[in-house]
């Protein structure tokens, strides 16, 4: 069955924020010193996940994807993606990491079910990614990539949040990567949501011109890389692919199929909305899945037609690596 959102948008896709924890302090998701932790008892179990998931699927959810916080830091993450992975309508299981434990958990994972990873990875170099993470090692994430890969985790695809001044002097760079190997970078626009700074914003239309400044035209590249908005584009002849997400500059809110579920249990319509349904409490009150269903079909019926960042109008609650990005 297809679910329809007030706007006659198809919604088949939910993204799930199994924990708000993460290894890394990422320069655009938290303060250096982090951010208060949900208490452990207030983060669905398994159990529970799985159950929306499940009444999901059964009103046209198909495509689930996994993220935190860092979803690998959560004890027992595989056992959650079998699960996922044997409800019956869910064709396409994914997961977001940012690598770091990701050479150590892909077979597991693959074995598990799940079909595809992202890597976030905004930098290159050795000393900046430590800047940019404060934590961690990029050669931890060149491992993970290789480890991914060999697992059949594929297409590996690679998430560079773009940012002036930070790592924009390394947009030949994806690009060039892309040319021998199979390398599929996504470049994504910086949103402002959290500690974002507005100051740091590159639109994907620039980056893409400094890429065919160095290497002509791209070509459209016309093999499906997902369910997601990215664009795709090769430079001839290359391995692999580059993908733009215009997020704000050119957004693609009219095509939007998602819903968030929170790691402390709420519906989120919109990412760049603080409009949240709660869930948790009903879970844990012994609702039907028929009254499930109806609060999910509120979370739908919530969605808006599309974020008004453009009219000055900001997101003012919780950060990326609470809402699960």
């Amino acid at each position: 069955m297809a679910c329809l959102d007030s706007f006659n948008r198809s919604i088949s896709y939910l993204r799930v924020s199994v924990t708000d924890r993460c290894n890394l302090r990422c320069v655009y998701c938290m303060p250096p010193e982090g951010v208060p932790w949900v208490p452990h008892e207030n983060i669905l179990r398994y159990e529970e996940i799985v159950r929306v998931v499940r009444v999901g699927a059964e009103m046209g959810i198909t495509k689930v994807r996994l993220t935190g916080g860092e979803p690998l830091v959560r004890a027992g993450i595989a056992s959650l993606v079998a699960m996922i992975a044997a409800i019956p309508g869910v064709d396409d299981l994914a997961m977001t990491t940012n690598g770091i434990l990701l050479a150590q958990y892909a077979d597991e994972l693959a074995k598990a079910g799940l079909h595809r990873v992202n890597v976030s990875l905004d930098t290159l170099r050795p000393e900046r990614f430590r800047a940019i993470t404060r934590l961690g090692s990029l050669e931890d994430v060149e491992r993970g990539l290789v480890a991914a890969r060999a697992a059949g985790l594929e297409p590996v695809k690679v998430n560079t949040v773009l940012m002036r001044g930070v790592n924009d002097d390394e947009v030949v760079d994806f690009a060039r990567r892309t040319l021998q190997e199979p390398f599929h970078v996504r470049f994504i626009e910086e949103m402002p949501v959290g500690i974002a700074a507005a100051t740091r914003f590159l639109p994907v239309a620039e980056a893409r011109e400094r890429i065919e400044a160095a290497f002509g035209p791209l070509e459209a590249a016309h093999h499906r890389m997902g369910n997601g908005p990215a664009s795709y584009y090769r430079i001839p002849g290359a391995r692999g692919t580059i993908g733009f997400i215009s997020a704000v500059s050119e957004h693609f809110c009219h095509q939007c199929n998602r819903l968030r579920l929170t790691a402390d249990g709420r519906l989120r319509p919109c990412l760049l909305s603080d409009a949240e349904i709660p869930l948790r409490e009903a879970l844990r009150s012994g609702v039907s899945d028929e009254e499930l269903k109806q609060i999910i079909l509120a979370a739908v019926a919530a969605k808006p037609d599309g974020h008004h960042l453009g009219e000055g109008v900001a997101v003012s609650g919780r950060g990326m690596s609470q809402i699960g990005g």
